[in-house]
């Protein structure tokens, strides 16, 4: 258990530090990444808030991931990780996962049928593929969330 708490409290420490690296990407890194795009290539000026608003969301997508897992690390650490309010985070985080996800294919489809360099489409198609991985992973997950709940209750009911 003490075991448990260290990595706990680890884990929260760098969960912490990369929504503050989110925070920072979404505040001044990619406006400003954007804002140089269309300086340097007038022609694709138009697509600069495009870019910034979908980043943007992207980056909102995992931070609520970050506290999503936050909330069930503190779940952990104080034994009531097996309830039915944790799976509400878990929901959080499938449909945050989602909601990233749909935008992600959205902008494979445009980009795919738009580029003449087939690097770009490959490393969004990347992406599309470990974001499914991962937000299957969850619902994977979810489900056993859902049975050690059930079974923690009738153990419980019995004892």
């Amino acid at each position: 258990m003490f075991t448990t708490r260290r990595a706990v409290a680890l884990l929260k420490v760098f969960l912490a530090v990369l929504f503050a690296v989110l925070v920072l990407f979404q505040v001044m890194s990619l406006p400003g990444q954007f804002r140089s795009m269309a300086e340097q290539s007038p022609e694709d000026a138009w697509l600069r808030w495009p870019l910034t608003a979908i980043t943007v969301f992207w980056v909102l997508c995992i931070q609520v991931v970050v506290v999503c897992v936050w909330k069930l690390l503190t779940r952990v650490r104080d034994d009531r990780i097996f309830t039915e309010e944790s799976l509400v985070w878990v929901d959080v985080i499938v449909w945050a996962i989602g909601a990233g996800w749909i935008v992600l294919v959205g902008v494979l489809g445009l980009v795919g049928f738009n580029a003449d360099d087939p690097g770009l489409p490959l490393l969004l198609f990347l992406l599309t593929v470990g974001v499914t991985v991962v937000g299957l992973l969850m619902l994977v997950m979810r489900a056993l969330l859902r049975q050690a709940t059930a079974l923690r209750t009738d153990m419980e009911a019995v004892i």
